[in-house]
Parts: C-alpha cells; sequence; structure tokens
C-alpha cells in the first residue's frame, strides 16, 4: 500500500495558525532521510522563509552537571510568563543502539513542556559535530514562522567541538559550575573564545565561590581579544533553580541584541552562517550522493577493509573511491 501524498500546503496553513502538532510533523519531516520527505521539506521550507528570522535565537551549552535543562526550564517559563513564546531545541547524545535520544530533556522539563507558549523538542544528535542535528537549523526556522519569539537550542555539552551551534544562534551562552581558580584550566579556550555570555550557574549553593569563579573568568578574558570590539562578554551568576540571577541573564541578551543590530554585527553575523550553511548543505549532498553512487558501493567493503588491515594508505583509497564516483 503506497503511503499517503503529503499535504504540503496544508501543513503551511496549520503551522502558521500555531498548531504545535503540525510543528511537530513538520520538524519529522526535515529530520526525515527519505528523498520524498526531504524534497517536501525543501518545499515546505521555501514557503515559510517569510515568515521566519524574527525571533532571539540562543545558544545555551554548558559541561553536564552544570543544570542546562534546569535553567532553561526556569528561563524560558519566565519568558512565557512574560508575554513570549518559546522554543526549546535540546539536542540529545544519540543512543548507540537505536539512534534515539537518551536523555529526554521533554521529562527533564516537566513545567514547560506543559506551558501553552512554549515547545519543547528534543532531538537526537545522530553524531553530527558537536551534539547539533543535521537539521536543527530547518527546526529552528519552523519554530520562528510557528510564531515562537524566542527559540534556544541546548547542546550537548559532552565535549564535542560546539562551533556548530555558535554559528547559528544570535547569542551563545556558557553555563559553567563554581569552582577555584584550578577550573579555569579544564575549561577550553575556544569555549570562552566562542561564547558571548558566560553565566557561573547554581550560586545558590555557595555564593561566595560563584563569586570567586566569575571573577576568575573575568581575569580570563582580559587576556583574549574580544569577538567584536563592541561586546566583552559579560560573566555573570545564576540559579537555574531558584531563578535568582535569570533576569540580568535576559536583560543581558537583549542589550547583546541592542548592541549588535545597532552596529550591524546582528544581520552580518546572520548573512554569515547562512552562507556556511548553503555549502554545509552542499557537501552534505555530495557526501550521500558520493556513498549511494553504485560503483562506489560496490568497492567500499573492500577498499575500507584494505585500509584497516594497512595493505592500502588511506589516500590511495580514496582515490579509489573518488575514481570510481567519476572525480
Amino acid at each position: 500500500m503506497s503511503a499517503p501524498v503529503l499535504d504540503i500546503a496544508d501543513l503551511e496553513r496549520r503551522l502558521l495558525a500555531g498548531e504545535r502538532a503540525a510543528l511537530a510533523r513538520a520538524i519529522t519531516l526535515v529530520e526525515s532521510r527519505r528523498a520524498d520527505h526531504q524534497a517536501a521539506a525543501r518545499e515546505l521550507l521555501q514557503r515559510l522563509m517569510p515568515r521566519t528570522g524574527g525571533a532571539q535565537r540562543v545558544g545555551i551549552t554548558g559541561v553536564p552537571g552544570a543544570g542546562k535543562s534546569t535553567t532553561i526550564e526556569s528561563l524560558g517559563c519566565a519568558l512565557t510568563a512574560d508575554g513570549h513564546r518559546v522554543a526549546v531545541l535540546a539536542v540529545d547524545p544519540s543512543s548507540g543502539r537505536h539512534g534515539g535520544s537518551i536523555l529526554g530533556d521533554k521529562t527533564r522539563m516537566e513545567r514547560l513542556s506543559t506551558d501553552p507558549n512554549a515547545f519543547i523538542r528534543p532531538s537526537p544528535s545522530g553524531g553530527a559535530l558537536g551534539g547539533v542535528t543535521r537539521k536543527t537549523r530547518e527546526a529552528m526556522l519552523l519554530c520562528e514562522a510557528a510564531g515562537f519569539d524566542v527559540v534556544i537550542v541546548e547542546t550537548v555539552g559532552v565535549g564535542q567541538s560546539e562551533t556548530v551551534v555558535a554559528d547559528m544562534v544570535d547569542i551563545f551562552v556558557a553555563l559553567l559550575i563554581p569552582g577555584g581558580g584550578d577550573e579555569l584550566q579544564g575549561i577550553k579556550k575556544g569555549l570562552i573564545e566562542l561564547a558571548d555570555l558566560l553565566v557561573i550557574n547554581k550560586a545558590d549553593a555557595d555564593p561566595a565561590k560563584a563569586e570567586r569563579s566569575a571573577r576568575d573568568y573575568r581575569n580570563a578574558l582580559h587576556i583574549l581579544t574580544p569577538a567584536h570590539p563592541d561586546w566583552t562578554p559579560p560573566v555573570l551568576t545564576a540559579s537555574g533553580l531558584t531563578g535568582a540571577g535569570l533576569d540580568t541573564l535576559w536583560g543581558q541578551v537583549q542589550r547583546h541584541r541592542e548592541v549588535m543590530t545597532a552596529n550591524g554585527a546582528r544581520a552580518a553575523r546572520r548573512a554569515d552562517q547562512d552562507a556556511r550553511w548553503m555549502w554545509a548543505m552542499v557537501n552534505d549532498r555530495l557526501a550521500e550522493a558520493f556513498r549511494a553512487a553504485p560503483a562506489v558501493a560496490a568497492l567500499v567493503s573492500e577498499t575500507e577493509g584494505a585500509v584497516r588491515a594497512g595493505d592500502l594508505p588511506a589516500s590511495a583509497a580514496a582515490d579509489r573511491l573518488l575514481k570510481a564516483f567519476g572525480l
């Protein structure tokens, strides 16, 4: 029995009307690897593009245990109470067996998940760099088209490069744990360089210790060149559990938007992100076409086996596969 034909116009209408089920269906569509679903997703996104771009895009990262989900839930509930509509794209590590989400962010944000002005979408990372799904960008656009004016992307934060999420949001927030000066030795310099805002979370447990950590990070930032001359990343203390300091956090997010909009950096950042996204999609599609080519598929097992056995250099193996592809 053939699958039913998807009515893109109807899905578009329902999504623009704010139907949560339609948004969930649309995100499932863009996450699908089926060729017909991918074509339908591209058509849907093309139709929705004029309705996208209006949200404040916030990336939040941090090591496991930093309290990302607790903080996002408290912040999200405060924002919806203030009249915002908040979408959270929480990207989980993929299960090694079935590729599904294993952290279950939706169950860890019980209050926010039942808020009518919030939408939470846990998605498996699928092994993508930085723990960000291959389709998170499209999901973000769909949320914007559905009327969400704040989109939060929570990264896995288990050691992968966070460059991917920093390259799709307007502001990148790093949640850190209170600690002594020795803690600075364990934090990647690259993460601090990427962050537009640093937050020492769980400050309620030991406010003095949290403030010492904040002071250490402020001192560390003085030796780094800011990503933009008009913005030096603030270092705040907060508690996702009690909500203390989250109003200041959001105030800094808004200040960043105002500063970067006024100087044109926000628009330039989004334009650069879109251009890099285009080339990432080109590379994705080329890689898929390459692996799907019959001549390549016929050689993969033998060639990879020879490389693993040490009988064939990787460069020669790559040449062999590329030649089979016609390059």
